[in-house]
């Protein structure tokens, strides 16, 4: 088939790798969608035929699992990615405040990427921290405790690209690696 996606030998060598560990080729759907929008950052409608068409299946399958779960999306996220719970708990320790900072700050609005590519922010159900909320992630960092002076103060640090290594907000993941005893 086609590379017309311009998919890296990796990628396509998983894809091939996955697809027959499937009882039928439509189970392994969700499985080449992760794996394409991992190296593409999004599954557009392109990549949504070539998906459709080395599954032998409809394109209008493989959107439908794309609109439907929240974690595939259709166009890339921002170089930060920032989510920010509002689950319940999150939302009574003031999650919905810290997203209207963080919309204010970073100059994007909640489910959008600003115009230069920088930010993208999410509002999203359970980040999985609920006695520490408000959570806030971006790429791949858990922040606590995030709300009214704090978001004020985490958004300039991300702004001026200087969250890393501030002892006040050390990530959940950081924490966890100090930790744990080097052998």
């Amino acid at each position: 088939m086609e590379n017309l996606l311009k998919l890296s030998a990796e990628t396509l060598a998983k894809i091939d790798e996955v697809v027959p560990k499937y009882p039928q080729k439509r189970s392994a759907a969700l499985m080449v969608i992760h794996l394409v929008q991992d190296e593409l950052g999004a599954v557009d409608d392109t990549a949504c035929e070539w998906i459709a068409k080395r599954l032998e299946l409809q394109p209008i399958n493989i959107k439908e699992l794309i609109t439907f779960y929240p974690m595939l999306r259709e166009n890339p996220w921002g170089r930060k990615h920032v989510r920010v719970c509002r689950t319940l708990p999150c939302a009574l320790r003031g999650s919905y405040g810290t997203c209207k900072t963080f919309e204010k700050m970073l100059g994007v609005k909640e489910g959008h990427v600003r115009e230069d590519g920088e930010y993208s922010l999410e509002f999203m159900e359970c980040l999985a921290d609920c006695g520490q909320g408000p959570v806030v992630i971006v790429d791949e960092k858990t922040y606590e405790n995030i709300e009214g002076e704090r978001a004020t103060k985490f958004a300039e640090l991300l702004l001026d690209g200087k969250l890393d290594g501030v002892e006040e907000f050390k990530s959940y993941e950081e924490s966890l690696n100090q930790q744990i005893p080097k052998q």
